[in-house]
């Protein structure tokens, strides 16, 4: 089998963090630009536990990740080992051995998808190195986001599902299973199931809220969060089309109903009844000039005779 080891340091956080699923994906990114390649990203577990030290009276935090991976990707490690100072007399604690842990992300331009799928696993938790925390038979979460088209997630538990020993049965949709083995603590399982928007798709196969008290091995409690075989996508942005070649100007020549609808003046229609053109003022002007010039030369007649 192929192995993870990781040594922390008593107060000090070790590899990625933990994040809830469907709140926000750690590796879903916002795309760029038109046209721009969608984002996808898969993980086979993650675990945020809080290890309280029997002897020490501190908390040592346990966050970690097998199998993360974001496009283009892909893992298919099968064990996760990691060592804590002050738990387990300073042996690895194996987290997570599978005959199968697999993470897959792509993306283009066209589609995002991820899938995360394990088999026959066994999940162990510090203080607990005999009993598991959570044995399954087969688990799957793939995400698909394709460019024009609503996401799709999926999720599936396959056979028998088995936490601190005991055999439970774990419904979609329905309430956390809840297992309570005296003097050991409680694991609360539950189908995450899927989350879908106009573009991004999230899914996971299960999430365990996890609270022991094993007192031995130097590890007093473990409380925290698993999540097995989660997937995530965002889909890729829409070409934007492309622009027509240049050609002749879209001008529409002018027609008779939309020179008609101008209002006239009254002056103006009169113009336009008799004819009228643009010489007609000076017209006009030079016939007052001769009615003034004719006026003036009867008055100047007149004043003759009467002398």
């Amino acid at each position: 089998m192929n192995s993870n080891t990781f040594r922390m340091p008593a107060a000090v956080l070790l590899a990625t963090g933990a994040v809830a699923l469907l709140a926000a994906p750690p590796a879903l990114a916002t795309g760029g630009g038109a046209g721009s390649e969608g984002t996808s990203g898969a993980v086979v577990l993650r675990a945020g536990l809080d290890v309280g030290l029997l002897n020490k009276a501190v908390h040592v935090p346990l966050k970690t990740t097998l199998n993360e991976v974001t496009a283009p990707a892909a893992a298919d490690k099968t064990a996760l080992t990691v060592t804590l100072d002050g738990a387990e007399q300073g042996q690895p604690v194996s987290v997570l051995k599978a005959d199968v842990a697999t993470a897959k992300a792509t993306a283009d331009k066209n589609t995002a998808q991820a899938e995360a799928n394990l088999a026959h696993a066994k999940v162990h938790v510090p203080g607990l190195p005999r009993l598991s925390l959570i044995e399954v038979e087969k688990v799957t979460s793939k995400a698909v986001c394709e460019a024009g088209k609503k996401p799709v997630a999926t999720s599936n538990v396959l056979g028998t599902v088995t936490a601190l020993g005991k055999k439970v049965t774990v419904t979609a949709g329905g309430p956390a299973t809840k297992i309570d083995v005296p003097g050991v603590g409680t694991v609360s399982l539950e189908l995450s199931g899927t989350q879908t928007t106009s573009t991004t798709a999230a899914a996971a196969a299960l999430r365990l809220k996890v609270s022991v008290n094993p007192l031995d091995l130097n590890v007093a409690q473990v409380d925290g969060e698993v999540v097995l075989a989660e997937a995530h996508c965002e889909a890729p942005k829409g070409t934007e089309p492309e622009a027509k070649p240049d050609g002749k100007p879209d001008v529409k020549p002018q027609t008779a109903a939309q020179t008609t609808n101008t209002k006239q003046t009254p002056a103006q229609a009169n113009l336009a009844e008799t004819g009228a053109g643009s010489v007609t003022p000076y017209v006009a002007g030079g016939a007052i000039l001769l009615l003034a010039v004719g006026a003036g030369a009867l008055v100047v007649t007149r004043r003759g005779r009467t002398q």
